[in-house]
């Protein structure tokens, strides 16, 4: 990997001016502990570049371009991401809670160690989406798509997940505790690495064709009040 002009920012103040001056650079750039919280990205193209240790909680992002960028240690809180184009982008090690991806292309991106309670991927497009590692609480991912992927150590307790494509995903300890599963296909799935408590009567359906254990199957016939002897 080549490596980039870096531009450490520790200790500055960047304001939206500073910010766009920063940005004019055009050439992809490596920037470290930039505390830029609140400010607005534009519909910038910013391919390439890499943040590590920057806060950008509650920033704007839409529309931007963001193809093969790369965050690692980053806060993004609140941040919208909002049709913004995120192909090939790797986000690890950060807190990106409540983080906005309306209708953002997300495909082939990969989200590794990170902190995605309540962020928002409604009509996102999610081909080959890595998730590895992610605590996704009460996220909201209807339709997304997990199809033929291995999920590691994802918590999904809560989660939105109306419609989501999880066909022949292998789940390892991970959590579909109490998530709202309307539509979601799990046909050829190995849900065997995943806790599947608070399942409902109507939920149980959803995982019709999916392999599981035969403790999870007595669990699943306790949660829908049938005695097993």
């Amino acid at each position: 990997m080549t490596e980039l002009p870096t531009i450490d920012l520790a200790g500055e103040s960047v304001d939206q001016a500073a910010l766009d001056r920063l940005l004019s650079a055009g050439a992809p750039r490596r920037i470290l502990h930039a505390e830029l919280a609140g400010l607005a990205f534009g519909e910038i193209d910013l391919g390439g570049w890499q943040f590590e240790n920057c806060n950008v909680g509650r920033c704007k992002f839409a529309r931007a371009r963001l193809a093969e960028t790369r965050w690692s240690g980053c806060k993004a809180a609140f941040a919208d991401f909002g049709r913004a184009d995120l192909v090939d982008a790797e986000i690890v090690a950060s807190d990106f809670n409540n983080a906005v991806f309306r209708q953002t292309v997300v495909t082939s991106a990969a989200f590794r160690r990170v902190k995605l309670t309540g962020a928002d991927f409604t009509d996102a497009r999610t081909v080959d989406l890595t998730f590895d590692e992610v605590m996704a609480i009460d996220a909201r991912l209807p339709n997304v798509s997990f199809r033929d992927r291995r999920l590691v150590q994802v918590d999904l307790s809560g989660a939105l997940l109306e419609g989501a494509d999880f066909r022949d995903a292998v789940f390892e300890n991970c959590s579909l505790r109490d998530a709202q599963l309307t539509r979601a296909r799990f046909e050829g799935a190995d849900l065997r690495g995943a806790d599947l408590g608070g399942i409902r009567l109507g939920d149980a359906a959803h995982f019709r064709g999916a392999v599981i254990s035969r403790a999870q199957a007595t669990m699943l016939l306790q949660e829908l009040g049938l005695r097993v002897m």
